[in-house]
């Protein structure tokens, strides 16, 4: 009985210990990914959206002259149109890479060419992060 009960606390524990919670819990905890920049810096990409349990409803690839980055947003394009949802919702997180993204507007589904889906996290998982923001932090 001593030692099962042994086993149960140890397999307890080691459960315990390799599930770390994520940093976003809810949209007002975005700001802690540039909070905590340094962890996500020249990492890829898909560390970081691990990190963020609210879905992102809309994601926008954008290419300057040397810079690329993704605009994330946690309201549908319907919902920022009509200025609907949370204040907290209305938070933008912009997060640049390394490397050059392949976003063409013309080749995303016709009427959803801002939706966030799967397949796009796993496309531009491996790029590495090179600064974060965001923008609307929740009010006090």
């Amino acid at each position: 009985m001593k030692n099962i009960l042994k086993f149960l606390v140890l397999a307890f524990l080691m459960i315990n210990m390799g599930c770390k919670a994520q940093m976003v819990k809810t949209t007002r905890d975005v700001y802690q990914l540039k909070t905590n920049e340094q962890q996500f810096l020249n990492k890829p990409l898909k560390d970081l959206l691990k990190e963020i349990k609210p879905e992102i409803k809309t994601a926008d690839g954008n290419i300057g002259e040397g810079y690329q980055y993704f605009s994330f947003r946690f309201r549908t394009r319907e919902q920022w149109k009509k200025n609907e949802g949370d204040w907290e919702d209305r938070v933008t997180l912009y997060v640049y890479v390394k490397e050059p993204i392949d976003w063409k507007y013309e080749k995303r589904p016709k009427g959803n060419e801002l939706l966030w889906t799967k397949e796009d996290a796993e496309k531009y998982g491996n790029l590495r992060v090179t600064l974060i923001k965001v923008i609307n932090q929740p009010k006090e």
